[in-house]
């Protein structure tokens, strides 16, 4: 096991050199991604500011529980656009082009392969806005010892969460080889995941946290962190994590098998 753990990390550092060395080529490009991830960062942040301006509470939340959700999320997002989002598109043309052959033939676990290899150094080392807002809110809220020290596990597991309906989603791309479709589904999938579960209400609510839980990525644990006595929102992310991860097994067979490689 631990041999196992070590192969697959001294792979994964090989993934993060290759991607520096990639970004650092071209270095206009690089800033532009730390520009550009800061002004999604405070738009983010001055949306929910603004619509303070007007109105004292949204449901039962004043302005800090809001921006606490909002910076939250965006820690959550940060991770995800680091070592996650590039690798969907990847996915795509794998597919598309036949590339997936290789993939596949590697002495690895393909997902693992498929989905870990493309990093975003950029955005990588642009960490002090979203964890830098996600303190500060985190204080003006005095979170208790119990919410600081499961504050990092909170914000791992809702990006797996994440990360893990959005792989089931793009299980669709076996079927649809153009992928671009799926890529622009998955992505507004994830901007519901940046509102709080009370925004939404009847058909909507049911559909985003039962069907398909993208409601429950930052919801859940921010419920929690904020009361543990809610606590069941979490366990129901939990299984909603495991159902999900059967689900990708299930589709990620069939997929192979309706796969048409280059050599098909």
């Amino acid at each position: 096991m631990i041999h196992t753990l070590k192969h697959y990390w001294g792979v994964y550092t090989r993934f993060l050199s290759t991607c520096f060395a990639a970004a650092s080529t071209y270095r206009l490009h690089f800033a532009l991604l730390i520009i550009m991830d800061q002004l999604f960062y405070f738009s983010m942040l001055g949306s929910v500011d603004f619509l303070y301006n007007h109105v004292t509470k949204i449901g039962a939340w004043n302005r800090d529980d809001f921006m606490f959700f909002i910076a939250f999320i965006l820690a959550v997002d940060h991770l995800h656009m680091s070592f996650v989002s590039e690798s969907f598109w990847e996915f795509a043309f794998d597919i598309r082009t036949g590339k997936l052959d290789f993939v596949l033939l590697r002495p690895l676990n393909t997902l693992f392969s498929v989905f870990a290899r493309q990093i975003r150094p950029a955005t990588l080392i642009n960490f002090v806005t979203p964890w830098g807002f996600l303190i500060y809110f985190g204080k003006r809220l005095n979170l208790d010892a119990l919410g600081w020290v499961t504050l990092v596990p909170m914000v791992l597991f809702s990006l797996v969460l994440l990360t893990s309906i959005e792989i089931l989603v793009s299980m669709l791309m076996f079927w649809t080889v153009e992928a671009m479709g799926i890529n622009f589904l998955r992505i507004q999938i994830q901007s519901v995941s940046r509102w709080p579960e009370f925004i939404y209400r009847g058909f909507a609510n049911r559909l985003f946290t039962i069907v398909l839980p993208i409601l429950l990525v930052a919801s859940a644990p921010v419920y929690f962190l904020l009361d543990h006595g809610r606590w069941v929102w979490v366990a129901s992310a939990f299984g909603a994590l495991l159902t999900i991860w059967v689900l990708i097994g299930v589709f990620w067979r069939m997929g192979l098998r309706a796969y048409e490689s280059a050599s098909s």
